[in-house]
């Protein structure tokens, strides 16, 4: 019987070949879409998964308040690691201290490359369990060892052995190469983990670390742990919460809370507002998933509506089956089996598709997803999907063709009734209120971005770029650097920094000042910035000056932004002394000798944070920003100064980054997403379209007769066209009536968690919407057409 179920559904495919094409090519393109949003979710919810003890790993985070405000995040204090072993000792079974990842200059012989990595304890090697390829069964122990990554080994020493060879890291420390490791999974949080060095040497080699041990103040370091068997991450969140605040009293006004945020929340629900956790990458997880299946749903409403639109063609195939003994029984299973030969056909070309748009998409989603092809678990997911599919499409037309009665089929007599259609017309509004949302939705995201891209920086960031300072062969010299950089013509100015030009990486309190209010809790962006710095970045100067060479006491001044003017409450700042009263390591007195235009730096959809460049009196130099030479080609200017960097630092390579194109990174999450929703959005259309092209082709010929009366009679093409469209076009229009508040609803929402934001405005709603009335126009004209100028001859030849 299954046998001759399958044998009639191959020969209704072939009898009806151009349905069969509409059913099987979108069927195909929404199994691929969802596949494709399937293998991207299943990767982002196993990112860290690779880790042997992932439940049981977490990161430190502490929360502070300050003015009403509270911020959540993973830099902690030097001294809370030897707090929580001694007297939380019995919750945790590793910790390790570290310092964040960190780029670093290998050098072997005459070959120098740049590789990222961390500085961690021992226990952090029981933490993370790297796999040890080959090394000493302690490899940290010592203060100069280094490990290295698989890839990182090969690239320094080919096809030498790397185990105990020397290597100077960043032109100054020897460390002995003590073990190799594999790769960390490109799915998890350090990816980008080349090398590990012990936390004592980067206590050892860095003054202000050694300054740090007792400071509870300097919240500049990392502590991830492994909870012990007995215990839960909500119960050591609670027994561990107040450990900074009873240890040190200076840190009590900000309430400093500590807990535990584990592994399996560190890449999808990291984000925080005012202490509480409310998501993060998730809610992108369940958008696609969302997007996924509603273009799976359009599909199988393709299937659904073509399938019931013929059901006058197959009405006597029902009568007569009935009549010799069928039950509605092995009727439905019948179509049910059509409906799983055609899912299955579709799941072929499905594969097909993904293979195809694997690279692609990668690209797209910056993942490195492949096909999953010796995983048991998808196969037997990807069968079930496969029935849930044929379900879902052949479920509804099974139930319709099997209720037809046989006598009235046989006796000819078989209407589909005045609201026999509204099944189908219900399906397509939902197609196309899907469509226009996604359509909306699409827009919004992309305006979105477009808003924040046209907001001013504060800075003329074309012609910039920025040199990374990684070694200390650079100490001393960026007076040097300047001069010459200039005198080659490759730069008019040159500014050092100590974060980059887009970023802030350092905050600072414990600041006085005239008119400050008692209670006040401050919370500044601190950046260390050498002379020039304001002219080399180009930023607008709203009172007083830039600093200076011809002023001496400018080594203990400071320029605020505009944020800073109006959060102290200033009117005329230029004069005013800002005490440095901090735990971190106080300064003197700092004297404004400027304010300038608020810069965006950090998030571009967020407020300009209240911002402190402080003048670079100690060195802390990590950055050469300079400022090309418009009068040459950037090809040339570049040449100019690596031939300059090359006479000073000849072992060392020329690494350099635009900052136009590092400040456009910041946009790269939201545009990822735009990009991915545009990509499923034009799926999504492409399916309804398949879907109204089959329908009109089927109305067409079902009204072929009733056309050429027409045309006998004197109807126009025009006239012919518009009975043909209008049915479809007012379905459209009710659609679009549908899908607008509820677009308008959902994206007003997705706006609201950007604090700088733009409109959901009237031209999106027009644009999407005079969009799908004329690719609707488009899909129907054709067959509309068609069937308007056939000769009525031939349509009415049989009467």
């Amino acid at each position: 019987m299954i046998k001759n179920y399958f044998k009639i559904a191959v020969r209704s495919l072939k009898k009806n070949r151009i349905y069969s094409f509409i059913n099987i090519s979108g069927l195909a393109i929404g199994m691929a879409a969802t596949m494709l949003i399937g293998l991207w979710i299943y990767d982002e919810l196993n990112y860290n998964k690779d880790f042997k003890n992932h439940d049981k790993i977490a990161q430190v985070f502490q929360s502070q308040t300050f003015n009403g405000r509270t911020g959540s995040g993973p830099a902690i204090p030097l001294p809370l690691e030897p707090r929580l072993r001694e007297d939380f000792g019995d919750n945790f079974e590793y910790l390790s201290l570290s310092s964040w990842t960190q780029t670093h200059y290998l050098e072997y012989g005459d070959k120098t490359i740049e590789r990222s990595g961390n500085y961690i304890e021992p226990q952090g090697l029981e933490i993370f369990t790297p796999k040890i390829v080959k090394g000493e069964e302690n490899p940290l122990k010592e203060i100069k060892s280094i490990m290295l990554s698989k890839s990182t080994a090969e690239a320094m020493f080919g096809n030498e052995e790397p185990l105990g060879k020397i290597i100077k890291v960043n032109n100054r420390d020897d460390m002995l190469v003590t073990a190799i490791f594999e790769d960390f999974p490109v799915n998890s949080r350090f990816n980008d983990v080349t090398w590990l060095i012990p936390w004592k040497h980067f206590v050892a080699s860095r003054e202000w670390v050694k300054n740090s041990l007792d400071n509870w103040g300097n919240n500049s370091f990392q502590l991830f742990v492994k909870i012990g068997d007995n215990v839960t991450m909500q119960g050591v969140s609670e027994r561990i919460k107040n450990s900074k605040k009873d240890a040190n009293e200076d840190t009590a006004e900000f309430n400093p809370v500590i807990f535990l945020l584990p592994m399996k929340d560190w890449h999808l629900r990291s984000n925080f507002e005012d202490g509480v956790q409310v998501g993060g990458r998730i809610e992108n997880v369940w958008l696609f998933g969302i997007i996924g299946t509603f273009v799976l749903l359009l599909a199988s409403i393709n299937f659904m509506n073509l399938s019931t639109a013929r059901s006058e063609k197959r009405a006597k195939e029902v009568g007569v089956r009935k009549a010799i003994g069928s039950s509605r029984k092995q009727l439905i299973n019948q179509f049910l089996s059509e409906s799983f030969v055609v899912v299955s056909l579709a799941f072929v070309i499905t594969v097909g598709i993904v293979l195809l748009s694997l690279p692609g998409f990668n690209n797209l989603a910056s993942k490195e997803i492949s096909f999953p092809w010796s995983n048991v678990e998808f196969w037997l997911y990807s069968f079930l999907f496969i029935l849930f599919v044929a379900l879902l499409s052949g479920s509804y037309p099974a139930l319709y063709l099997s209720s037809f009665k046989p006598v009235r089929v046989l006796k000819g007599t078989f209407k589909g009734g005045r609201f026999s259609a509204l099944p189908r017309k219900i399906l397509v509004v939902t197609q196309f209120t899907v469509s226009v949302a996604l359509i909306i939705g699409t827009l919004v995201v992309m305006n979105q971005i477009q808003y924040a891209k046209d907001r001013p920086v504060g800075y003329t960031k074309e012609g910039l770029i920025q040199i990374p300072i990684r070694s200390q062969a650079f100490d001393g010299k960026a007076d040097l650097m300047r001069d010459q950089f200039i005198v080659s013509g490759g730069a008019v100015e040159m500014a050092t920094s100590m974060s980059p030009a887009t970023d802030t990486w350092s905050n600072r309190s414990g600041f006085k000042w005239e008119g400050k209010p008692e209670d006040f809790q401050e919370d500044f962006a601190w950046t260390e910035v050498s002379y020039e710095f304001v002219k080399t970045l180009g930023m607008n100067i709203i009172m007083g000056r830039d600093f200076s060479r011809d002023f001496g006491t400018d080594s203990t001044a400071v320029i605020i932004n505009k944020t800073a003017m109006e959060y102290m409450g200033l009117t005329d700042p230029i004069g005013k002394l800002i005490y440095d009263e901090s735990i971190v390591s106080p300064e003197p007195p700092m004297k404004i000798i400027g304010v300038v235009d608020d810069v965006v730096i950090g998030s571009p959809y967020t407020p300009s944070k209240q911002q402190l460049y402080v003048f670079d009196r100690y060195g802390n130099i990590s950055f050469y920003n300079l400022r090309l030479n418009p009068k040459n080609s950037v090809s040339e200017n570049l040449s100019r100064i690596e031939s300059i960097f090359k006479t000073y630092f000849p072992n060392l390579p020329f690494t350099y980054e635009f900052i136009d194109e590092e400040f456009a990174k910041k946009f790269a999450a939201e545009e990822r997403i735009a990009s991915l929703a545009r990509v499923f959005t034009l799926l999504a259309i492409l399916i309804s379209c398949l879907g109204l092209f089959g329908l009109a082709s089927f109305v067409a010929e079902q009204r072929t007769k009733e056309i050429g009366v027409r045309k006998v009679l004197g109807a126009s093409i025009s006239q012919l066209w518009l009975l043909l469209s209008k049915d479809f076009i007012t379905l459209v229009i009710i659609a679009l009536v549908i899908a607008s508040p509820i677009a308008y609803y959902i994206m007003g929402g997705w706006l609201q968690k950007f604090p700088y934001r733009t409109m959901v405005s009237w031209d999106v709603f027009v644009i999407a919407c005079s969009g799908a009335l004329i690719i609707t126009l488009i899909t129907v004209s054709f067959q509309a057409i068609k069937a308007a100028t056939t000769n009525p001859v031939k349509s009415l030849r049989t009467e």
